[in-house]
């Protein structure tokens, strides 16, 4: 019997909004980025650092930061925090020494309202999307998010849909999981038709036979997030999604309330495709505008003699 949306572990609701993101690297991993150029929107919360040789040394996400649109006020202060849900260690260490600092830590997770997952991986109930968490992570030498950030601090504050509103929300628009896979086999196949291949199975089986498999293996595979914009924008369409127009508008919610509570800085730890909905709409329903933005360094794919701190790229905002 097929278990209902309830019964699923955090750790499965974390994945389950973000595993489209992990399909789509699988997917396009024969797909050539398209020729067209990148909005600023897509260039402001997740890039690729590359070095002289044009190979990439960093997979970095924005934090941005929005205060009143009104010059003569400083406060409130909103965060955009973007999350990579699988991460360098040091990654989600920064992220908890930056956590500190707020009022308010508005996080994701499709679940029961007020759910706080657990660190410990052997509290976390096992399931097939377990499975390919615990197997990604070890094959890339990273960490998991649910089990780097601390969610029981009082300021850690949920922000997102349970699983029967996210139900709910995908029946009301009409999509599935499986609808929304779809769109990311067709997107694949338009790229690859459109403009060949830049990663190619030869290339993932290289990196796989590779003396260092991690570092070979994140190269590889973090090429594809550089078109993170593209894959969202398919998901999400003209008209929104559940996974990220819904979702955000539950966290703006729990933005308004904790506004109205007197809180003066919050961050809103959302994985970066979310940033570009929640930036306009920051702007347009809160009047508030960018002011600054700052790198943190989610992997590190330098070479081994070559890294420095994996997490800061620059001093904090």
């Amino acid at each position: 019997m097929r278990p209902s949306p309830n019964d699923r572990s955090p750790r499965q609701w974390l994945l389950l909004p973000c595993f489209a993101a992990w399909f789509a690297v699988v997917c396009t991993a024969t797909a050539a980025p398209p020729p067209a150029e990148k909005s600023k929107d897509e260039e402001t919360y997740l890039r690729l650092r590359r070095n002289e040789q044009s190979q990439p040394v960093a997979l970095e996400v924005a934090v941005v930061r929005f205060q009143p649109a009104d010059r003569g006020k400083q406060s409130p202060v909103v965060d955009l925090v973007g999350a990579v849900h699988v991460g360098e260690p040091a990654y989600f260490a920064e992220l908890n020494k930056r956590f500190a600092d707020y009022d308010a830590v508005l996080y994701e997770l499709v679940a029961v309202e007020g759910t706080r997952p657990p660190r410990d991986r052997s509290k976390a109930a096992s399931s097939p999307i377990s499975t390919l968490q615990t197997g990604l992570t070890e094959l890339l030498n990273l960490q998991f998010q649910l089990e780097g950030i601390d969610y029981q601090r009082a300021n850690m504050v949920h922000a997102d849909l349970s699983p029967e509103e996210f139900r709910r929300a995908m029946h009301d628009r009409g999509e599935t999981v499986w609808s929304m896979f779809l769109r990311m086999v067709v997107y694949s196949s338009m790229q690859q038709a459109a403009e060949g291949s830049s990663v190619s199975d030869l290339d993932l089986l290289m990196a796989l036979l590779d003396k260092n498999r991690a570092l070979a293996l994140k190269r590889v595979m973090a090429k594809q997030f550089e078109n993170l914009g593209g894959v969202v924008l398919m998901i999400d369409g003209p008209k929104g999604s559940a996974l990220i127009r819904d979702r955000n508008t539950k966290a703006l919610d729990v933005l308004r309330r904790e506004l109205d509570a007197g809180k003066q800085k919050i961050a809103i730890f959302y994985g970066a495709g979310h940033m570009p909905d929640l930036a306009k709409r920051l702007t347009e329903d809160f009047g508030l505008r960018p002011t600054g933005t700052q790198w943190l360094r989610a992997w590190d794919m330098s070479e081994p003699e070559a890294k420095k701190s994996p997490a800061k790229s620059e001093p904090r905002p």
